[in-house]
This record gives C-alpha cells, sequence and structure tokens, in this order.
C-alpha cells in the first residue's frame, strides 16, 4: 500500500516540476517528489514481523538498516535543497518582481 502511495506523490511532484510555471510551486514539487521517492526506499526496505537489528539470541528476521539510513540522509539533503531553492527564489523575486518563468525568460534574453 505505502508503495502505491510513493508512487502517487512522485507523479504529483514531477506534475507540480513540469506543468507549473511559478517557482515556489516548482519547489513544492521538488518536494513532493523527493518525500516520494524517499517513502518508496522505505517501503521496499520494510519486511513484516522482522524485528531491529539488534542480533540477541532467537531472533531470526531482521531489517536491513542501509535503506532507513540512506533515507535519513535523504531527507536531510532535501531539507537543505529546498531551503536553498527558495532563498534563491526570495532573491530572484527581489531582483526582479516576479517568480514567473515565462517572464524571467525574457529578463534573461
Amino acid at each position: 500500500m505505502a508503495t502505491h502511495i510513493s508512487i502517487v506523490l512522485l507523479l504529483i511532484g514531477l506534475y507540480g516540476l513540469m506543468a507549473k510555471r511559478n517557482l515556489i510551486k516548482k519547489i513544492m514539487g521538488l518536494y513532493i517528489l523527493d518525500s516520494g521517492v524517499i517513502l518508496y526506499f522505505v517501503s521496499v526496505g520494510y519486511r513484516s514481523g522482522a524485528s531491529a537489528p539488534i542480533l540477541d539470541k532467537g531472533v531470526e528476521r531482521v531489517v536491513d538498516p542501509i535503506p532507513q539510513a540512506l533515507m535519513l540522509t535523504a531527507i536531510v539533503i532535501g531539507i537543505c535543497v529546498t531551503a536553498l531553492a527558495l532563498s534563491i527564489a526570495v532573491k530572484i523575486y527581489e531582483k526582479y518582481k516576479t517568480l514567473d518563468i515565462e517572464e524571467l525568460k525574457m529578463y534573461l534574453k
């Protein structure tokens, strides 16, 4: 079920990146896409009935901790990229007074 939700988030984020003209909406689409990727990897690494990878006697099924650790890193990187993109968008708005991609193309010609 979580894999289906993650694919829907991926598609929503991709739509936001491709179809929207406003920079803030594109940044939101990028963050939603990032969240979908993270949810997908976490859901793929999930094992029903498994426990934490602490090796005690009698523990047979454990969850692989590598995807979870990588996704924690991806969350931090995604937040940093979003914050950087938003700060660049603020500077673009201060200089050009618009966040529309088509209008910004006219300024850059």
